[in-house]
């Protein structure tokens, strides 16, 4: 339906989710319901041996029949932009987040430029985020910096995107 849109921008959904919601599975159904082949963009680096069990775990949960793994933890915008017509699943915005402020790079920047790739594109995109606003208020100022920033992400990209999905439970709730 929306993975080959001749003109016009193509569909935006931004699932969101606490940690080990379902979110990413929900997401990757919305991308498979479209005909393969669907690129997902991974953001995540494996800083130690259990993140590296949990990018397994992902890769190993969906397969590759159909997939194209494009790992990218800075510049999604270039990967959106050059993606052509498959459906492209970005999975995390959170992580990406991460990276950025880690690496002390220009968020500002690297969120007008994802948010101007989603508005050209012109192909079905969906994107995950870690929803982190819900608990409590962090005790340090780079986690509570993080929780902001994520907030204020999410925020800018639900106000464009078509469809945005709450994930409890592995249950997605449709907010928009």
């Amino acid at each position: 339906m929306h993975s080959a849109e001749p003109a016009g921008r193509g569909q935006v959904s931004l699932v969101l989710g606490g940690a080990r919601s379902g979110k990413s599975r929900v997401a990757e159904a919305l991308i498979t319901s479209q005909p393969a082949p669907w690129i997902y963009l991974a953001t995540g680096r494996a800083y130690d041996d259990e993140m590296q069990s949990r990018i397994n775990l992902h890769r190993a949960s969906r397969g590759e029949l159909g997939w194209q793994t494009i790992e990218e933890p800075y510049d999604i915008t270039t990967v959106l932009q050059k993606a052509g017509p498959e459906p492209v699943l970005v999975d995390c915005l959170t992580l990406w987040l991460t990276n950025l402020i880690l690496d002390e790079r220009d968020i500002s920047a690297a969120t007008e430029g994802l948010l101007s790739a989603l508005c050209e594109r012109q192909h079905q995109t969906v994107l995950v985020g870690n929803e982190v606003g819900l608990g409590i208020v962090p005790d340090n100022a780079l986690a509570r910096r993080f929780r902001d920033e994520a907030g204020l992400l999410h925020q800018r990209i639900a106000a464009i995107a078509d469809e945005v999905l709450f994930v409890a439970a592995g249950l997605p709730v449709k907010l928009k």
